[in-house]
């Protein structure tokens, strides 16, 4: 069971080096970013933002507010000194915890999924963040083989195996249609529109 204390504590110890040793696949990065509606005047919400990975291309697709969320202080201090003027406001807190004033049309899980305790509680408190026909996406810009490998090593104690993306469809199902599902050797996803009569559920 993955304690959320060890996991704030592993991300505050790499946020100082992260952003250089990030890759990044920008045609992956463009295709999870179109299956998950982010396109111009969207309200996001990005869930584990570290340091803020997405924000230049949030801004970049014109989107009217990003809320953007990560338990680990250090992480969040690095991404709020980004883009201070821009319409980004970042939270550091347990997304899971947050009562949001209103729902967002995007929701956005990008290379974080397997750091949460419970999946399933993450997408129901995500369900409730998410407009009725908003969509929420859990994606990687790796293949599921890939992601495993990379969280064997020092991120192994706050870390799951990441599941199939059937199996995290099923956990959408009672709040989300799912009409993306992708694993491959270059990323996963899994993508659904929120349903609008789970809208209180």
């Amino acid at each position: 069971m993955i304690d959320k204390q060890d996991v704030i504590a592993f991300f505050d110890r790499c946020a100082p080096t992260w952003d250089e040793n990030m890759i990044r696949n920008e045609e992956v990065i463009r295709k999870i970013l179109d299956n998950g509606g982010v396109v111009a005047g969207a309200s996001v919400l990005d869930v584990a933002c570290g340091t803020g990975v997405l924000f230049p291309d949030y801004l970049s697709r014109n989107v009217r507010h990003v809320t953007a969320v990560d338990i680990s202080p250090e992480m969040v201090k690095i991404a709020a000194s980004k883009y201070p003027e821009s319409p980004i406001q970042v939270i550091c807190g347990d997304v899971e915890e947050i009562a949001f004033e209103e729902g967002f049309d995007v929701v956005m899980v990008y290379n974080a999924f397997p750091h949460f305790c419970s999946a399933k509680d993450l997408i129901h408190a995500l369900a409730k963040a998410t407009k009725p026909g908003g969509r929420l996406s859990v994606a990687h810009s790796m293949s599921r083989k890939m992601i495993d490998h990379h969280h064997c090593g020092q991120a192994k104690p706050v870390s799951n195996g990441l599941m199939s993306e059937k199996e995290l469809a099923e956990l959408f199902d009672p709040w989300y249609q799912v009409d993306i599902m992708i694993s491959d050797e270059q990323m996963y996803q899994v993508s659904g529109i929120r349903r609008e009569e789970q809208e209180n559920k």
